[in-house]
């Protein structure tokens, strides 16, 4: 659906507050949107984490996460780089010499600081000194031979190779030169540590807030999600096959925060683990720029749940979902008159059920629905704010959106004192 057509308050939010499981929610937005509407009622049944790197909501650090868990062996740490490099470049470039030696840069830092339970800030320190031979000492330490040799070539080689390497690496890691940031995903003793193997057993609820464009936070909130579905499906597998209650990850504004390369894989096997991802998207189109075309294809025919909104412009999207809806049969009627006196013919046509000019005017809180094994349906969304439960959702997501509004009138008073002070 378009923007302001409904996804939040009548998709994401009712299955928030239905969820029977851990929720995880990612999204751009936190006042009056699904994180202030959901807090409240989700911090009855578990434990609210929120991870706000950016201060979309102003929320105190109250927490943090081992980022560089999952880097301990060379996947985790290739796959941990990989999304650094999808957070700044689109599908189309991220497999050009320099995106790909930066991620293997990238990936083999990270997994020399994981190998030995190293901050990420000391990736950033490498980072900014390619001559430094402490992380090639690291991964020969841990055994990992291979890759010591492969960033020793990548430190030897040509200098104006290297630094290039490094400057476009340091370019993909940048959100972390914020202490701010980088403070959310560093070891602290003194903060409760956000484990996502335990989470996919409770009924906790992981907030993930970023701000999309340039300078933004999402690698951090992709790699987050990663691990929490990724950890959830090991469970799952340890547990049966399936979580019981299942996962609820609803990826809102996905292709701006949430920029996870192979999604379209992983919903092909999700589900069947009891791990439910709802992807939202302001177009096909949108989703095509972020996972290519065979990638949006691949993830739109892996999910068996499919509903379209208000506000698709796409001609080629439209036409091809009026074609799906099908066609029927019309009866036409001619009368003729001729000397004879005037004679009836009943003939019939086809015609499309739903053309396209009538899917891209659907008005707001109507939608298609595409369900693997029935026939194309429209359907009435039914916001949050029509439930019974808005007598009590609604005074506590106005009382959640006057806590941001007050967190950062403080912050901004604060911040005025100490520019009076210096």
């Amino acid at each position: 659906m378009a923007p302001r057509s409904g996804k939040t308050s009548g998709l994401a939010i009712p299955a928030i507050l239905s969820a029977p499981g851990p929720v995880l929610l990612t999204s751009n937005k936190a006042a009056n949107d699904a994180f202030t509407t959901t807090v409240d009622a989700r911090a009855e049944v578990g434990t609210i984490w929120t991870l706000d790197p950016q201060q979309i909501a102003h929320h105190p650090r109250e927490m943090w996460w081992d980022i560089l868990a999952d880097a301990r062996d060379l996947a985790g740490a290739k796959r941990l780089a990989g999304h650094f490099v999808t957070a700044s470049v689109d599908e189309s470039s991220g497999s050009d010499f320099w995106s790909t030696a930066a991620s293997n840069t990238l990936g083999a830092l990270f997994l020399a600081a994981a190998s030995h339970r190293r901050p990420i800030t000391d990736v950033l320190a490498w980072l900014a000194m390619p001559a430094d031979r402490t992380p090639v000492d690291l991964l020969t330490d841990a055994g990992h031979h291979a890759v010591a040799a492969q960033l020793q070539g990548t430190v030897s080689g040509a200098t104006e190779t290297r630094d290039g390497i490094y400057e476009t690496a340091r370019q993909y890691a940048s959100c972390l030169l914020d202490p701010d940031v980088a403070a959310w995903v560093t070891p602290n003793d003194d903060l409760p540590e956000f484990r996502p193997f335990a989470f996919a057993t409770s009924r906790d609820t992981l907030y993930l807030l970023s701000k999309d464009g340039g300078g933004s936070a999402s690698a951090i909130i992709a790699a987050a999600a990663d691990a929490v579905m990724r950890a959830a499906v090991i469970v799952a597998e340890r547990s049966g096959g399936r979580l019981d209650p299942p996962a609820l990850c609803v990826l809102d504004e996905a292709a701006n925060v949430c920029r996870i390369s192979d999604l379209p894989d992983l919903y092909s096997h999700l589900g069947s683990r009891g791990v439910i991802p709802m992807t939202i998207l302001q177009s096909y189109r949108q989703g095509q720029r972020c996972w290519g075309e065979a990638g949006m294809d691949a993830l739109y025919s892996a999910a068996t749940i499919k509903i379209i909104g208000s506000g698709i412009d796409d001609a080629d999207f439209t036409d091809r979902l009026s074609r799906q809806v099908g066609d029927h049969d019309v009866q036409t009627t001619s009368v003729s008159t001729s000397e004879g006196g005037k004679s009836t013919s009943v003939s019939m046509r086809t015609e499309r059920i739903l053309p396209p000019d009538a899917i891209r005017a659907l008005p707001k809180g109507k939608v298609l629905l595409l369900a693997t094994g029935i026939r194309v349906a429209m359907l009435n969304l039914k916001p949050w704010y029509k439930e019974p439960s808005a007598k009590v959702v609604g005074p506590a997501s106005a009382r959640a959106t006057k806590a941001i509004t007050e967190r950062a009138l403080a912050k901004s008073i604060d911040q005025d004192d100490l520019g009076l002070s210096a």
